[in-house]
């Protein structure tokens, strides 16, 4: 008799959830590329930045904290400011949190809980970062939400984009989130284990001003999007989406 898998661990070696799909593994700092080699799934990167935020030390995260925090930032709790990085007076930033060489985060940006923000990254007023890795040369610089999300280097958020974590449409949300977040492939549905899961971002992708992601949303790198206000689901690299 035939054994049929869940879904889930019939697809575990899918190489579009892989991380290297999305992600040039090459040029990115020390930190990030050695988190994402550690993760061979897409749904691992999350939880392995977690555990590295929760004890910084064991990972190395502890030698570098050259940045400038300008007079009049709010930071709290553990935030890691690599040298070269700044935070600019009238941001906030609530750890843990690790803000890489060059990257900075701008008057009027929130960066918190669990947040990675890779080398060369510009944060400007209004945007929400949170439990979330931006690679590595990522535009956030209007308002705009990215939370529980993996995005790749060069990826621009135009003004009022937002992923959205937490499903929506089986009556009250609940806080914390209780039901797992999956991703569409191929009609099938993979499970993420996480009840917050945002969307995974390709390198070098343009998210057109107020362009809002479905939960579990993947994006290949190379895509074009096309002014739209909603997108969900799987798009290939190097796809157009209208």
């Amino acid at each position: 008799m035939q054994q049929h898998l869940p879904e889930s661990a019939a697809m575990a070696d899918d190489a579009r959830l892989s991380t290297g799909y999305y992600l040039d593994l090459g040029p990115l700092s020390p930190y990030v590329a050695g988190l994402l080699a550690r993760c061979p799934s897409v749904f691992d990167i999350k939880p392995t930045m977690v555990a590295d935020l929760d004890d910084p030390v064991a990972c190395g995260l502890d030698t570098d904290r050259g940045g400038t925090i300008e007079d009049g930032a709010l930071c709290r709790g553990e935030v890691i400011v690599q040298k070269g990085a700044r935070i600019e007076a009238g941001a906030q930033v609530i750890g843990p949190v690790l803000i890489c060489s060059g990257s900075v985060i701008g008057t009027g940006a929130l960066v918190r809980d669990y947040a990675v923000v890779g080398p060369g990254c510009r944060i400007g007023f209004g945007a929400d970062i949170t439990r979330s890795l931006l690679a590595g040369h990522v535009f956030a610089k209007h308002p705009c939400f990215i939370g529980d999300s993996v995005i790749g280097r060069r990826v621009n958020f135009g003004a009022f984009c937002s992923t959205t974590g937490l499903r929506c449409d089986r009556g009250p949300v609940a806080e914390p989130a209780i039901e797992e977040i999956t991703v569409n492939l191929d009609g099938h549905r993979i499970g993420s284990g996480q009840t917050k899961f945002g969307a995974v971002i390709g390198d070098e992708v343009a998210l057109p001003a107020g362009t809002v992601l479905s939960p579990g949303t993947l994006i290949g790198p190379g895509t074009v999007l096309y002014p739209h206000n909603h997108i969900g689901g799987f798009l290939p690299a190097g796809s157009r989406a209208r």
